[in-house]
Parts: structure tokens; C-alpha cells; sequence
């Protein structure tokens, strides 16, 4: 099972959006995904809702109500954070995480507010730097505006892997509405949008490699 943790502590940031469309990607290529929507908000359970039954399945809990549990063990968990999360739920949360993902916004105040819940996290989980398991990605950006150069320059200062840009386009509010990933929209409308996706599902399949490539030294090492 590989645990990916979508965080940050100010709402509105996209957290959502990308455990959605990360879970209709592992779910459109025969993975089984479980989605614990901790946000009590429930955007990621609503999405679920509204998802064809001629889609793959993705499974849900309400965790921010009661006990994450699973019908079967997953290919991959998907875990919604909720805003204000902070201390004890926040090591909770990402201590056994095998890839943590904090997506920011284009404007000051996010960018402020990212500064210091990046430097609370790192406080907070000291391995998630040097073990290479935590990306930053700028989300709904308009690349020409000023602002996302101060976001880009801004990303790049922390040292911590800045893989990916997304922009923002109708077609991730098309892709919710119809409880889709903007991997499952139909024709190539989404084409460019997938092609942003690129960078951060290359670093999340890295982050597989690496989780394996530990779990076959342990062994080694134990049968040794």
C-alpha cells in the first residue's frame, strides 16, 4: 500500500483537487484507491458520490467522523487533510506517509501562510526533507500573472522538490461535477491539463521505487 498525503493549513488550496484526480489516475489504471477525506467539509466523499458506476471504483471514509478502515487492503491511500491541521494531528498524519504534497496558491497570503506551515511541518517531522518525502506544487495559476513569478521564486527557495504547475482551467470544475479526474474526461479536451501532471506522478512513482527498493533491503538484510 502506498500513502500519499495531500496537506496544507489554509482551505481553499486544492487539496481536494488533487487527492480527486490522483485517485481517478490509480483507479482508471486498475489500482484500488481509498480516499480518507479528513476535511469535515467532505468534498472528496461528495465527489465520490457524484462518480458513474461505470467508472473503477474508489473507495471512501469519512474519517473525520470515524474509524479509517478499508473493505480491502488498497494500492494506494489517499489522505484529505483538513485545513487548520496543526501539532499532534499533523505528525499523525504524515509520519508514515510515503510521499507528502502541499499544494500552494498564487497570491501573498497564501504564499505567507505556506512559509510558515512548511516550517511547522518540517518542525514537526524532521525525515520529511532528507528523505526526500514531501513536493510542494503551484495550483490554479495563471502563468503570465506577476504573482506567480513571486510564487515560482518562492517555491524554488525552499529546498524541497517543486515538481509541478497546474493552471487554472473549467475543466478540473467539469471533471468534479461529474465525480470524473481530469485523466477520465473524454477526447483530448483535457490534454494539456494531463500533460501538467507529468512531473508530479513521475516523482510519486520515484518515491514507489525508493519504498521498494528499501523493502527489499529490509528483507535482505532479515534473511541475512
Amino acid at each position: 500500500m502506498r500513502s500519499i498525503v495531500l496537506l496544507n493549513a489554509k482551505g481553499g488550496c486544492g487539496k481536494t483537487t488533487l487527492t480527486t484526480n490522483l485517485a481517478g489516475y490509480y483507479a482508471s489504471r486498475g489500482k484500488s484507491v481509498l480516499i480518507a477525506d479528513f476535511d469535515p467539509q467532505g468534498s472528496s466523499i461528495d465527489w465520490l458520490a457524484a462518480r458513474p458506476a461505470d467508472r473503477p471504483p474508489i473507495e471512501g471514509v469519512k474519517a473525520w467522523r470515524e474509524p479509517v478502515r478499508a473493505t480491502q487492503r488498497p494500492d494506494y491511500f489517499l489522505i484529505d487533510a483538513p485545513a487548520r491541521v496543526a501539532g499532534r494531528e499533523l505528525s499523525h498524519l504524515v509520519r508514515h506517509a510515503e510521499a507528502v504534497i502541499v499544494p500552494v496558491l498564487p497570491s501573498p497570503i497564501d504564499i505567507r501562510a505556506a512559509t510558515h506551515f512548511i516550517r511547522e511541518l518540517l518542525l514537526t517531522c524532521h525525515a520529511l526533507r532528507h528523505e526526500g518525502r514531501l513536493a510542494v506544487v503551484a495550483n490554479r495559476v495563471r502563468e503570465q500573472n506577476l504573482i506567480y513569478q513571486d510564487l515560482e521564486r518562492f517555491l524554488k527557495s525552499l529546498e524541497i522538490p517543486f515538481v509541478a504547475t497546474f493552471r487554472e482551467t473549467q475543466n478540473y470544475i467539469r471533471a468534479v461535477q461529474q465525480g470524473l479526474g481530469i485523466f477520465e474526461l473524454p477526447g483530448g479536451q483535457a490534454a494539456h491539463d494531463v500533460e501538467q501532471w507529468r512531473p508530479l506522478l513521475e516523482w510519486l512513482e520515484e518515491r514507489d521505487e525508493v519504498k521498494l527498493l528499501e523493502r527489499e533491503t529490509t528483507n535482505e538484510v532479515a534473511q541475512a
